[in-house]
C-alpha cells in the first residue's frame, strides 16, 4: 500500500520496537513512516469508543498517529524522527497524567 520514494538502500538501518516486537526502520523516517513501512496500520485507540486509528495526514494536523515513545504518551508519530532503540507502543485511550 505504501512505498518509499527515496533511495532506502543508502539510508542507515535503525532498530526499534513496537509493542515489544523488534522492527527495523531507516534513518530519516518518522515514527509513523517506519510503522507504515513495517505494515503496522493501527497505532492508537480513541478515548471514548476504543476505535482503532492510524496515521492519516502525516503532517501533524489530525493527531491520529499518537503513540507512546519511550514511555511518553501523546507523541505525534508523524513529527518525531525515528532513532536507534526507540520503544514505541500503541496509545490506548487518553494519556493519564500521574500526580506528583
Amino acid at each position: 500500500m505504501f512505498r518509499q520514494l527515496r533511495d532506502v538502500a543508502s539510508a542507515a538501518a535503525l532498530n526499534f520496537t513496537f509493542d515489544g516486537k523488534a522492527l527495523k526502520g531507516r534513518a530519516g523516517d518518522t515514527v509513523a513512516a517506519a510503522l507504515l513501512a513495517n505494515g503496522i496500520t493501527t497505532c492508537r485507540e480513541t478515548p471514548v469508543s476504543g476505535a482503532p486509528r492510524a496515521p492519516y495526514c502525516l503532517m501533524g494536523v489530525c493527531f491520529d498517529c499518537l503513540v507512546v515513545i519511550d514511555g511518553v504518551g501523546n507523541r505525534q508519530g508523524c513529527l518525531v524522527p525515528l532513532t536507534e532503540g526507540m520503544a514505541i507502543e500503541t496509545q490506548h485511550g487518553r494519556r493519564h497524567v500521574e500526580e506528583v
